[in-house]
């Protein structure tokens, strides 16, 4: 007799958490949105605006506080957004303030295809239309770099993740038997890298050409500055 009425307390004590529970999330859904928040949490400037990003949010509302927490299905909101092809990945989500947040991670452009029109090349190697709101300052990508976006795309990532050589390199030209020439910044000679190899032992070349050149006052006295060959650089005179 003990040990029923103890489990028909039980049940009576889970009856009400449930009714507790049921009716706290049922308020919790009928409050409304109180503000947007958006986040970019990669290091570029924003390639979209934050009014572009909240109406696709919160796309058909006029006003974001007219939105009860119950309308919003947070996975559509994400898929709208990750369409956008500036974005890279996102994710959404509300507080329990009623703060509807986007946390966008936007693609990373590396170079500038010349085309027409002309399009960015991403970190993940696939193509990207320019921006509106933004232009990124990248190495603009000529010859016939655009059907060969895996060569370039390595030599790229290390270029920019290379202070002197990002700030050196304004421009890339793959030729039509697979090398590489560089154009470089205040610079009138072009560099010829050659395949998109060795790529860390041809820069370490390269700056102790520059460094030594440019020591000696000679570093403009030259037309082409060959890296092809990974023990030695070959320099032109003009």
């Amino acid at each position: 007799m003990k040990r029923s009425i103890e489990i028909i307390k039980f049940i009576i004590l889970l009856g009400i958490m449930a009714f507790l529970f049921s009716f706290t999330k049922k308020r919790n859904d009928a409050r409304k949105i109180k503000k947007v928040d958006v986040e970019f949490v990669d290091e570029n400037s924003p390639f979209i605006t934050y009014n572009t990003v909240n109406k696709l949010l919160i796309q058909n509302q006029d006003k974001v506080t007219s939105i009860g927490k119950e309308a919003l299905v947070l996975k559509k909101m994400e898929q709208r957004l990750q369409e956008n092809p500036m974005v890279r990945d996102v994710q959404v989500y509300v507080s329990v303030d009623g703060t509807l947040g986007a946390k966008i991670e936007q693609r990373k452009p590396i170079g500038r295809v010349s085309a027409s029109p002309d399009y960015y090349l991403d970190a993940d190697g696939k193509k990207m239309p320019l921006s509106d709101v933004y232009s990124a300052r990248v190495p603009i990508i000529t010859g016939t770099s655009k059907n060969n976006f895996n060569e370039v795309t390595q030599l790229l990532l290390k270029i920019n993740d290379d202070e002197f050589m990002k700030q050196s390199v304004v421009g890339l030209n793959r030729k039509m038997n697979g090398e590489i020439e560089l154009e470089l910044r205040k610079m009138n000679f072009k560099v010829l890298f050659g395949k998109p190899d060795n790529i860390e032992k041809k820069f370490q070349n390269f700056k102790a050409f520059y460094k030594k050149t440019k020591q000696d006052s000679t570093l403009y006295g030259y037309n082409m500055v060959n890296l092809k060959f990974e023990s030695q650089v070959i320099a032109t005179k003009k």
